[in-house]
């Protein structure tokens, strides 16, 4: 039996169809094998990773002519998806990576963008984004860490917070006050990870999602070369907001993924466990609960897509992309209790992952934006209508 049956997709080339075709051929053999044993021991996939960027997927949505895979956002998202339904720590790695890259594509010069670009996508580098800090996670506008001009360099001082990859990624975009107070003070420096004064603390314990590493991050007298500068001065916190659109959709396919995981081995395990002479499937309060949790999930799904598909319209998307992520998200929490329930006490067990599912599930609907800052979104948008 196939633990993954294939979703039913409407892929916009014959390219994007053996894309996915790859992903799920390299998540079943690579991803899905190792998850549970690395999950328990808290054990960071490097090596997946870099075997991911080597098959071209860590740079799907950028051009080809900097080395990335010139995909459609929609395409992209389905590669998430795919990845997040066999191993959801190395979804988000790889989410986390393409946010980091974003500044440099967007927002470089063309000089930044030929330099820096190649290596950032070619596989081999993986990267994080230093945005929250540790009084400010919500309210990224309030940020303390400072970079002060001091001839070619920027002078950084301060402290991140929820920083995925700290202490294993090879650049950070680091978002820091070079003015004054408010969101118009903040630029975006891209910096290589061993620069001195750069120092990765020790890593948060997590509820799940233990195979991928969170740290603060102090930064204490780092010297950033002015010419890596993202963007004009003052002007980094539109490119963190631009950002994050871009991440919450990213954090939206990898709910959908990891709620199908839990869809396909409750349903399987629904159709197997025998209880009163039936299998428990043929229980129609059981068998609703499970129908309800797939027509969730394409629901998500269409709505992550249908952001997307505006995305690569060049059309305004923020407020979609809010609603896909809160929906997904909150769909992602509410699909992976109910496998635990569906399995009863075997759900609450390591011995099937859908107890692991449920813990990694409610950290998507904390990062990139909580829900409730993806309500404030949404409300604001309704307010100026």
């Amino acid at each position: 039996m196939n633990p993954h049956p294939p979703v039913d997709r409407i892929l916009p080339s014959d390219e994007a169809y053996a894309l996915l075709e790859l992903t799920r051929e390299l998540a079943d053999a690579e991803l899905a094998p190792r998850a549970a044993d690395s999950e328990e021991r808290g054990e960071f996939p490097r090596e997946v990773l870099r075997m991911l960027g080597q098959a071209g997927l860590l740079g799907l949505p950028y051009p080809e002519e900097y080395g990335g895979g010139g995909q459609p956002y929609e395409v992209y998202l389905q590669v998430l998806e795919e990845l997040a339904r066999r191993w959801l720590a190395v979804a988000e790695g790889v989410s986390v990576h393409t946010l980091a890259c974003y500044p440099t594509a967007a927002y470089g010069t063309d000089a930044q963008r030929k330099r820096f670009l190649p290596d950032l996508l070619g596989g081999d580098l993986l990267g994080a984004y230093c945005l929250s800090e540790p009084a400010g996670g919500s309210d990224p506008a309030a940020m303390t860490t400072r970079a002060l001009r001091d001839g070619d360099d920027f002078v950084v001082t301060g402290t991140k917070a929820w920083i995925t990859h700290a202490g294993h990624a090879d650049f950070y975009n680091v978002f820091a006050r070079t003015g004054g107070p408010g969101s118009h003070g903040i630029s975006c420096l891209l910096a290589d990870a061993a620069t001195a004064g750069i120092t990765p603390l020790r890593p948060e314990r997590t509820m799940g999602l233990r195979a991928s590493p969170v740290s603060q991050i102090a930064f204490d007298g780092a010297l950033i070369p002015a010419e890596r500068l993202l963007g004009d001065e003052n002007g980094g916190f539109r490119i963190a907001m631009s950002a994050l659109d871009g991440g919450r959709l990213g954090i939206a396919a990898c709910a959908v993924g990891l709620a199908q995981a839990a869809l396909d081995h409750a349903a399987a395990y629904a159709r197997e466990r025998e209880q009163f002479g039936r299998p428990i499937m043929q229980f129609q309060g059981l068998a609703f609960m499970l129908a309800d949790m797939a027509t969730q999930i394409s629901a998500a799904r269409a709505l992550t897509l249908a952001a997307a598909r505006l995305r690569d319209a060049g059309r305004p998307y923020s407020v979609e992309a809010a609603k896909a992520k809160l929906f997904a998200t909150d769909m992602a929490m509410r699909v992976t209790t109910d496998a635990v329930q569906v399995l009863g006490g075997y759900g609450y067990v390591a011995d099937h992952p859908v107890e692991r599912y449920m813990r990694e599930a409610k950290v998507l609907q904390i990062v990139e934006g909580t829900n409730q800052i993806q309500r404030v979104v949404i409300a604001r948008a309704l307010g100026k209508a």
